[in-house]
């Protein structure tokens, strides 16, 4: 099986697909400004489409990952492919905020979740060896996101108008996800390259998968990651520029911190491979806790810069780790519905961290309570992770 060239082609296809969902999804922060201009509907109504894409992300995760467990990750991203292409064109067609909320932040968000845990699930049943190289290989893919579709629409924007853009990505979607979903396969079952199907899971054997103490480590930590990373994310330009970073400068601290993300992806996933993935999902955590303490003492853009590599590393890094500690504790037939929940509850925590960081600011008139807060949840992360039990038997039977 692991002999298989096919298996990094699943790769590949997990990071396209990844790259154009996530991507058509984030791309929102650059239509805010020209669509409220055009249309006169407020930032902060415009904003909520994403907070409406996390929550809704979260229960989508859960449900497709369970759907992908029984009809495979083929049919779940081509339906995903050809609901995420018709959301952008309706969207992109909106004449009021509630619709455009609506269409924008319930479609694109179940719509968009229904490629993450999925394919993720699918790509780790193709490996044994070099596991956390493919999880995080497909990862990078997700986080090339900012870097190829956010600029595409910018560009259209600039020479077409939003609404054009918009819909032009909604096609470009289903031209670019509906032919890659085709090409999924199965895992193969028993040695053999075909797409036999998988032993089926009871309902008991989710029930005690999804109360196990393995389980409930994985997504809580994972669930305290997100939230303690989320805030500083969204808020790190705006952080900048209160500390008296100019405006551009500040930017491209944001774009450093994507990248280094990207780069710490796969420098994270070789370390996994040769050191285990437990014990460097914690030394990122701790990392990533040191880190947001830090940017409390940033004054200068040298230093913001340097935080935001190492801050980038390891949330970057540290993410796609969680699949491949979560295939060591369960069985591949069920890793959708279990890596589904345990993405719900990233998903949930990080949709706290930008309003939280919001309210902060408003309240306090500055961003170090977000840090000092964000800095302890990700302590907590860190002092979880340190319980991951060890993986049982009879959780792992039939993989």
């Amino acid at each position: 099986m692991n002999a298989s060239p096919y298996r990094w082609v699943v790769v590949a296809l997990g990071g396209l697909m990844g790259c154009v969902a996530i991507g058509a999804m984030f791309s929102l922060a650059v239509f805010l400004a020209p669509m409220s201009a055009e249309t006169g509907w407020s930032r902060a109504g415009i904003s909520l489409a994403m907070t409406i894409n996390f929550v809704v992300m979260a229960f989508g995760s859960f449900a497709w990952g369970s759907a992908s467990d029984r009809w495979g990750a083929r049919v779940v991203t081509s339906c995903g492919a050809v609901l995420l292409g018709a959301a952008l064109v309706l969207a992109s067609r909106s004449q009021t905020l509630r619709s455009f909320q609506l269409t924008y932040g319930v479609l694109i968000g179940f719509a968009a979740s229904a490629f993450f845990a999925p394919m993720i699930a699918t790509v780790m049943g193709w490996f044994e060896t070099r596991r956390n190289l493919a999880v995080s290989l497909v990862s990078a893919g997700m986080g090339m996101a900012p870097l190829t579709m956010s600029p595409l629409a910018s560009w259209l924007i600039t020479n077409h108008g939003w609404r054009v853009a918009m819909f032009s990505i909604g096609v470009l979607a289903w031209a670019l996800l509906i032919p890659a979903a085709l090409f999924v396969r199965r895992p193969p079952v028993g040695g053999g390259e075909g797409a036999a199907p998988p032993p089926k899971a009871d309902k008991r054997e989710l029930g005690r998968a999804l109360t196990s103490p393995q389980f409930l480590v994985l997504g809580f930590t994972f669930m305290l990651c997100c939230m303690a990373h989320s805030g500083p994310i969204f808020h790190v330009v705006s952080y900048a520029m209160y500390c008296g970073i100019g405006a551009m400068a500040a930017v491209s601290v944001y774009s450093v911190e994507g990248f280094a993300g990207l780069i710490g992806r796969i420098v994270i996933g070789l370390l996994a491979d040769r050191l285990g993935a437990k014990r460097v999902l914690i030394g990122t955590l701790i990392l990533q806790s040191l880190a947001i303490a830090a940017y409390l003492r940033a004054n200068q853009l040298s230093e913001f810069y340097t935080l935001a590599v190492i801050f980038g590393v390891a949330y970057g890094g540290g993410m796609p780790l969680y699949a491949s500690i979560a295939r060591d504790y369960f069985p591949q037939h069920i890793m959708g519905t279990v890596f589904g929940a345990a993405t719900m509850l990233s998903s949930l925590g990080m949709s706290l961290g930008p309003v939280a960081g919001g309210w902060v600011f408003d309240h306090f008139h500055n961003y170090a309570w977000l840090y000092i807060a964000s800095a302890s949840v990700a302590v907590g992360a860190v002092l979880l992770s340190l319980f991951f039990p060890r993986p049982r038997p009879s959780l792992l039977a039939q993989s």
